[in-house]
């Protein structure tokens, strides 16, 4: 039985999370849009956050999260999710070789299920990746209102490589 790869340094971990959420947040200019921070990376459990805002609202009379934003920020999540992912499937490899996996990626197909009003002060989105195939990735997204209210849920599937 071969023994396991080495797992990278904390240190490039770090650089790793680090150049993770500066793409995620500051390159990926539809995010800055959207307004969405990551919360955290954590592999079994990544978050995104993002606050309510006028420019977001989809009715104007009731003051709702427009549909077009949970879907694109329930897309993000999967691509996130994803990305963290790959990042453990290969984590005996530097942080700049794992971000060199992300250039092919992009959806495939995307369902969303909008479960109630998209009503609250901030939104909380998170995924688990159910499928990380060689070329194909799947996730099943959430997103949250400042309650805790699940506003609406997604499965999305990926082109990873």
């Amino acid at each position: 039985m071969p023994a396991p790869a080495a797992r990278r340094s904390p240190a490039e971990q770090h650089k790793l999370d680090a150049t993770l959420t500066e793409l995620f947040e500051q390159r990926i200019s539809f995010n800055q849009v959207l307004g969405l921070k990551v919360v955290t990376l954590e592999p079994a459990r990544p978050t995104l956050r993002f606050d309510m805002r006028p420019e977001l609202v989809g009715h104007y009379l009731y003051g709702r999260l427009h549909g077009g934003v949970i879907s694109a920020v329930l897309d993000a999540m999967g691509g996130l999710a994803l990305m963290v992912a790959i990042g453990e499937k290969h984590a005996d490899e530097a942080a700049d070789a794992v971000l060199h996996r992300f250039a092919r990626m992009g959806t495939i197909d995307l369902r969303v299920d909008f479960l109630r009003q998209g009503i609250g002060k901030h939104f909380l989105a998170t995924a688990e990746v159910t499928r990380l195939g060689g070329r194909v990735g799947s996730t099943q997204m959430r997103l949250a209102n400042d309650e805790g209210t699940l506003i609406a849920t997604a499965a999305a599937a990926y082109m990873i490589s």
